[in-house]
């Protein structure tokens, strides 16, 4: 896999002489993990068809049966934090930039974006799902944002739409890690349809064969129908959300992290695999990642989306120069000895000044996601 085709765009016609732009991320191998060639590729490229009135609908999707996207690349990312320390780290610096800046344009995309989230959907990839227009899940989809076990936060937007779901679902999603299936997205409002990964070839077809206007809301409008005729109509597994809806609500967003921490490790999980699989990933995940999470999504649940972004981009880099971040990704992926050395090692050692000082700036002058509104 070189670089040059870890993302395949195409503009297919539809009947009327109008084009979709459709990009399938390439590295089936890697889970189709965003790398920064990917995202190099992807930015531009949105940005044009965004411009391009010819252009009617974008169409998000990745290569390979097993997931659209299992997220951010973090493997070259942990190699250049250990080049440079607590020094600026310019690679740390471009990545999360571009992440963030395609991010951003599919939230804010007033075209159809149509992302097929099969299979995988972690972090990065969760951060391209949850701001399209009209997201796909299947019956096979496995969402989470599993950040709490390798050192860094629910980011690419996660401090704002997780903040969103209903129940204070997100915040518990973020400290525990715990995945969603489709129904669990059709629950939490993080998916919008749910649709047989057999059925992609013949939705991208339909798209083709209907004729689309200049008018984005129509065209969304028409979008949403496509969709909903496909609709699966196979039996999905329940929804683990919904099941424990109340316990959840009642358990996590209390008046303090402590509190929550000792309400959500006292939760009874014998014979609730899921559950239980989320207490323990809380037990053993980095402290530090879990008062991040939770400052995030106390400062930010009333904040614009771009300045959820700015802050996150401050935080990711603080995390860059820290200890937890690259000693996660060492534990999980490099040495892969699973027994990351958090520090601090404890909820009850992790200091205030410290989690604020995630929040500074790392630029001089104007912050680089400062032209978002």
């Amino acid at each position: 896999m070189t670089e040059e085709n870890v993302v395949i765009f195409e503009e297919p016609a539809t009947a009327d002489g109008r084009r979709i732009g459709h990009a399938r991320l390439n590295a089936p191998a890697s889970l189709n993990a965003l790398s920064l060639a990917m995202v190099e590729q992807l930015l531009p490229r949105l940005k044009q068809w965004i411009r391009d009135p010819d252009i009617v609908a974008i169409v998000l999707d990745g290569a390979g049966s097993r997931a659209f996207s299992a997220g951010g690349d973090i493997r070259d990312l942990y190699h250049s934090i250990k080049e440079y320390g607590d020094r600026p780290n310019p690679y740390a610096q471009r990545f999360f930039f571009l992440e963030y800046a395609l991010d951003y344009r599919i939230h804010t995309c007033t075209k159809p974006v149509l992302c097929w989230g099969h299979g995988i959907v972690m972090g990065g990839g969760l951060g391209l799902l949850a701001g399209a227009s009209h997201r796909v899940v299947t019956p096979e989809t496995r969402i989470a944002m599993p950040e709490i076990s390798i050192g860094l936060f629910p980011d690419v937007g996660g401090s704002w739409f997780l903040s969103r779901l209903p129940g204070r679902a997100g915040l518990f999603l973020a400290l525990t890690g715990a995945p969603m299936n489709a129904s669990d997205a059709l629950f939490s409002g993080m998916g919008d349809f749910c649709i047989d990964d057999s059925a992609r070839d013949a939705v991208l077809a339909d798209i083709l064969k209907a004729h689309w206007g200049t008018d984005t809301a129509a065209n969304k409008a028409q979008m949403t129908h496509l969709l909903d005729a496909h609709e699966s109509k196979a039996e999905r597994a329940p929804s683990n959300l919904r099941k424990h809806f109340d316990l959840i609500r009642k358990t996590v967003g209390m008046a303090s992290l402590k509190d929550t921490a000792e309400r959500l490790l006292a939760l009874p999980t014998e014979g609730d695999e899921w559950l239980a699989t989320a207490v323990d990933t809380f037990r053993r995940g980095s402290p530090t990642s879990a008062a991040l999470a939770w400052e995030l999504q106390h400062r930010c649940r009333h904040r614009s989306l771009a300045d959820v972004f700015r802050i996150e981009y401050n935080v990711a880099i603080s995390c860059c120069a820290a200890h937890d971040f690259a000693e996660g990704v060492r534990a999980l992926l490099i040495d892969k000895d699973r027994s990351p050395k958090w520090d601090p090692p404890t909820l009850a050692a992790v200091e205030q000044k410290f989690i604020e000082s995630h929040f500074r700036d790392h630029h001089d002058g104007a912050h680089p996601l400062s032209d978002w509104r």
